[in-house]
């Protein structure tokens, strides 16, 4: 005797609903950046990345500068003594031939920028009052760099705190070493690396003390003790950077705001982010978003932002117990339905 077994159609929309919930549940990741990996996971360093300076069009040109620039400590001969001497390079010359080869301007020459002068060595002390380039010096003007928009970001960098604090002492290289800088917000395509990059550019001088006596004389602020107001704070330094809540707003031509606002006008209203239209949020997710809803579209492109949402975003933590006690669900419907079959 052949036993019919019925599937009814409610089974097998609730097999398929739980097929769809695991694979929504898990195909993200909420696991915060540590804040004490913060200043050092953007550094790219010789041991995580060799470059191949063969295939810069200068390599061998600026090999002469990397040889003492380039390294801790240098040799040179002391043609007075008749010997040779080793002494050690200030840190704040040394420049790492890997970062440089990484940075925008890679394919520069050093006399490019620098007088050529420093061919010959020793260097005359002349040139340290030479005229350091801006870079509107170079980028105003120019075509082939309009996408990013120099002009305006000139113009909001004027109104900033830190220009009309420190007027000229305060110029582009501050924040954004020539040796090093590197475009990340257009290209990374992990955001937290991205903050990370960003963050530590206003770190380097707002953390470090002999960085931050250059510009002034009063003592450094307690970075910690000053977001003490911020609520889990080494989540939001992990995950926001600080220019969201310290630069005005924006526009749609540019990813970053270089209007830093007084530390009295920095925003402290938390559904700035956490709503449904963090505008605060906007230059930070603004690449991202359209590269994420070009290929995954607009629905997916939402739901499986970084951004926290309040109502709206998902957590690590429900999504497994809903996934437990829907599967409970399923389980004990596939198990009284069973008993219900073998009973026939």
């Amino acid at each position: 005797m052949t036993r019919e077994i019925y599937l009814r159609p409610s089974w097998l929309v609730i097999v398929l609903l739980l097929l769809v919930v695991i694979l929504f549940a898990f195909d993200y990741s909420t696991e915060p950046l540590k804040y004490e990996n913060a200043r050092t996971t953007s550094r790219i360093t010789p041991e995580e990345i060799t470059v191949d300076h063969s295939q810069f069009p200068n390599a061998e040109v600026n090999q002469k500068c990397f040889q003492c620039h380039g390294q801790s400590k240098y040799t040179y001969e002391n043609t007075e003594q008749g010997r040779m001497v080793n002494e050690r390079m200030y840190t704040e010359l040394i420049i790492s031939p890997n970062d440089f080869y990484l940075s925008n301007h890679r394919s520069f020459k050093c006399t490019d920028c620098h007088s050529e002068e420093y061919e010959t060595f020793p260097h005359p002390g002349i040139l340290r009052m030479e005229y350091k380039y801006s870079c509107l010096d170079c980028h105003e003007g120019d075509e082939n760099y309009a996408q990013f928009h120099f002009e305006q970001i000139d113009a909001e960098f004027m109104e900033s705190v830190h220009s009309q604090k420190h007027s000229e002492e305060f110029t582009c290289w501050m924040c954004h070493n020539p040796h090093t800088y590197k475009i990340n917000a257009r290209t990374n395509e992990n955001i937290r690396e991205t903050i990370v990059y960003d963050n530590t550019i206003c770190l380097d001088c707002h953390s470090d003390f002999r960085r931050f006596q250059l510009l002034t004389d009063r003592e450094r602020p307690n970075l910690i003790k000053s977001h003490d107001w911020l609520p889990n704070q080494e989540l939001h330094i992990a995950s926001v950077r600080c220019i969201e809540c310290h630069t005005e707003r924006t526009a749609d031509s540019t990813l970053v705001g270089h209007k830093v606002l007084p530390k009295e006008l920095a925003v402290k209203n938390c559904k700035e982010c956490h709503s449904s239209k963090p505008e605060l949020l906007a230059s930070l997710y603004k690449y991202e978003a359209q590269e994420v809803r070009s290929m995954d579209g607009i629905f997916r492109g939402i739901t499986t932002s970084d951004s926290v949402v309040i109502g709206a975003s998902r957590n690590q933590t429900l999504n497994i117990i809903s996934l437990i006690l829907f599967a409970g669900a399923v389980i004990g419907i596939g198990f009284h339905a069973t008993l219900r079959i073998l009973k026939k």
